[in-house]
């Protein structure tokens, strides 16, 4: 497919993906603050579980839940389900158009493992469904009866996916796929348990039945699942614009402490909205996390390169000629990788002004991490950072200086 098409392609889906993602998450959002902030009052219908008294846009609001369902079916009820189909639906086809079909650029990663891309997308395809398979069989065994010991082994389970596929994709794919698994299992929640859960409820009352209270628990359960991994899997997301978090040595461990922190900082805002007070102990520990995620990104890539600043600085001619031979042939006037229409980022690296005047950007991206050369598609070797993180650690003199 063309280049330009695949790329005005990306931007549209890339948008009506932001768009439902927004709405889906707004309205999880909302829901999960309206459900925790109700209470309970005298005078209220039978059934109801509690109400809240809201005010937005110049009008107040009266909420009330009911504990399974109302003794009638209302004429009209308001469906959520579309924004969160709409934001998986698309988020899959991002994936297609940007890691299935440049895979060679962007899924495989030579110096991790050798795959055909052929084979990279069948394991990619293989993990979303056997990691949503897994969860969906812990939710359904007797450990789902337990909310604390679930929560333990879902999270350890999606640490040891993590850690998994960091040795087989690429860093940046890794954490791709790791978003796309939970963003996958969030949107199997709705499909598979909360709509049926509530499309059951429904048939139940219409048939003039008293609708089962476990269905609204299960969904509830899985409801607050999607609650506390929202936060992780927007950061996975947008990962690939950080080299830091996903072409670093402990990638796998930056996403263990993302999935402890998302649940943490959600706490606080669902303790608040419960009425349970403000657990600031929370912000302290989300600190302490993000600190933690600096002091592993900082240890550099799979392979060390990092140089001492007592290392002699390389001739420039060294760097021109590994930065030339590794990396124009993307970032150039002209890129000549096939789905590069033009130099990402407008970054050019094919002269030697253009070199010295991106030092920074070439330290960040391949010496300080390994997210270039994508793929490590120019086979660049831990020597040639070697000399990168030499040149740099001496200043980055240009030509003219040396």
């Amino acid at each position: 497919m063309d280049a330009v098409v695949v790329a005005w392609l990306e931007m549209m889906v890339r948008w009506l993906h932001v768009i439902a993602g927004i709405a889906w998450i707004g309205s999880s959002f909302y829901f999960i603050a309206l459900d925790l902030s109700l209470r309970r009052r005298d005078g209220l219908p039978d059934g109801v579980q509690g109400e809240a008294w809201q005010v937005h846009g110049g009008g107040f609001y009266n909420m009330v839940k009911y504990l399974v369902a109302p003794a009638r079916m209302p004429d009209e009820v308001t469906w959520f389900k579309w924004e969160a189909y709409t934001t998986w639906l698309s988020g899959f086809a991002l994936l297609v158009l940007v890691y299935y079909l440049g895979a060679e650029l962007f899924l495989v990663d030579r110096a991790v493992m050798e795959l055909d891309p052929d084979t990279a997308i069948a394991l990619s395809l293989g993990a979303l469904l056997a990691g949503w398979l897994i969860y969906e069989a812990l939710c359904r065994s007797p450990l789902g009866r337990n909310t604390t010991a679930l929560s333990l082994v879902g999270y350890a389970f999606l640490v040891a996916a993590t850690w998994g596929l960091t040795e087989v994709f690429s860093g940046r794919a890794a954490f791709v796929q790791i978003g796309a698994l939970i963003g996958t299992m969030m949107v199997a929640n709705v499909f598979v348990v909360i709509i049926p859960n509530q499309k059951k409820t429904v048939a139940a009352l219409l048939a003039g039945e008293k609708p089962d209270p476990a269905l609204g628990a299960q969904a509830k359960q899985r409801s607050v699942h999607n609650n506390y991994l929202t936060l992780p899997v927007i950061l996975l997301m947008v990962s690939n614009h950080y080299p830091l978090l996903f072409a670093t040595r402990y990638n796998w461990v930056i996403v263990a402490v993302l999935l402890a922190l998302g649940p943490v900082i959600r706490h606080f805002f669902n303790s608040r909205h419960a009425g349970k007070g403000s657990p600031w102990w929370t912000w302290a520990v989300a600190a302490a996390g993000l600190a933690l995620i600096g002091w592993l990104s900082a240890a550099g890539p799979r392979d060390e390169v990092m140089a001492s600043g007592a290392s002699p600085a390389p001739k420039f001619a060294a760097v021109e000629e590994i930065v030339v031979s590794r990396c124009s042939m993307c970032h150039g006037d002209y890129a000549a990788w096939d789905g590069i229409p033009t130099a990402p980022k407008g970054v050019k690296l094919d002269t030697p002004e253009r070199i010295h005047a991106h030092a920074q950007m070439i330290g960040l991206n391949a010496v300080r991490s390994s997210a270039m050369p994508p793929g490590n598609v120019t086979d660049i070797q831990p020597e040639e950072r070697a000399v990168l993180a030499a040149w740099l650690a001496a200043g980055a003199p240009g030509p003219e200086q040396q």
